[in-house]
């Protein structure tokens, strides 16, 4: 099995006929992916490598009836068009987008959460099951796509969208796979977090393991603590907090938007320490995650 996507998975694709949507629908097609549908206003009638391109999402519910969409369109357009889906009820919202204004992006996960609706992102690359099917531009083409992410019982969370692929390889190269991997945003405020993609992944009888990447600044680790200590969990959890050196060097900006430092609970080493106390194998290195995950 997998959380979220599998092989019946109908991709819409909002901002189709923009350069990196053009792209990653691309990679897409190749990796067996379905995408159904684009939508790009004033585009309608066209195509993208064979995807009909429609004005309207509407349109393109009404005609292909897609269960997931990724949004790649300009900041400024990304609160109506994350509308328009949760409005059409497509139950999995993949945001591309990076550079999002907070409010919108505040508005869209309430909006989502109030509707049901699971949202991917802001500044996400989307999610991948290997084998089955990947919304979003995770993993790049479909030959390396494959290459890194081979079929297993690993679960990946990570801020990062290119350390999703490089702890996918890291695990390929050790014999080991993956069930789901998640690029889950690097923005502070992000429509799903480690917390609460956890319960679907311990629903997962194909997963026993979880391995996140996160970075200094935001409350993400302690919400997964919370969760652990309240609810317990069956899987065996690895995490990675990068930006360590952040100590030595204060001042430093690091990472992505929502790695920034307001307390002395943000930095990676107080992280660290919240993790360990709750169970969770906190890797030095990126090259001992493999090593934990077997246990």
């Amino acid at each position: 099995m997998s959380i979220l996507i599998d092989e019946s998975t109908r991709i819409l694709v909002l901002g189709i006929t923009g350069r990196e949507a053009v792209s990653f629908t691309r990679d897409t097609l190749d990796y067996g992916g379905q995408v159904v549908a684009g939508v790009t206003p004033g585009r309608g009638g066209r195509d993208v490598h064979g995807v009909p391109v429609y004005d309207t999402v509407r349109e393109a519910v009404a005609e292909h009836g897609p269960n997931a969409a990724v949004i790649a369109v300009p900041p400024r357009a990304l609160r109506d068009a994350a509308f328009e889906c949760i409005a059409y009820g497509i139950p999995l919202v993949v945001i591309v987008t990076e550079r999002v204004p907070r409010l919108d992006a505040a508005q869209v996960v309430e909006l989502a959460a109030r509707e049901g609706v699971r949202v991917i992102g802001p500044n996400s690359m989307g999610l991948i099951s290997p084998g089955k099917t990947k919304v979003g531009s995770v993993g790049g083409p479909a030959a390396d796509t494959a290459r890194s992410f081979v079929p297993g019982s690993t679960g990946i969370m990570s801020r990062s969208g290119g350390m999703t692929t490089e702890i996918a390889s890291l695990l390929a190269q050790q014999g080991l796979g993956v069930s789901t991997a998640i690029s889950i945003g690097g923005d502070p405020i992000t429509g799903s977090s480690f917390a609460s993609l956890l319960p679907l992944f311990e629903a997962d009888p194909e997963t026993e393991a979880v391995v996140t990447f996160s970075e200094p600044g935001g409350a993400m680790e302690a919400e997964l603590v919370e969760t652990i200590q309240k609810q317990g969990t069956g899987l065996r959890i690895v995490s990675f907090i990068a930006g360590n050196f952040m100590a030595e060097m204060p001042g430093v900006r690091f990472g992505h938007a929502g790695a920034l430092v307001q307390r002395d609970e943000d930095s990676a080493a107080a992280k660290a320490s919240l993790l360990r106390d709750a169970g969770v194998h906190v890797a030095d290195t990126l090259a001992d995650i493999p090593a934990l995950v077997r246990g």
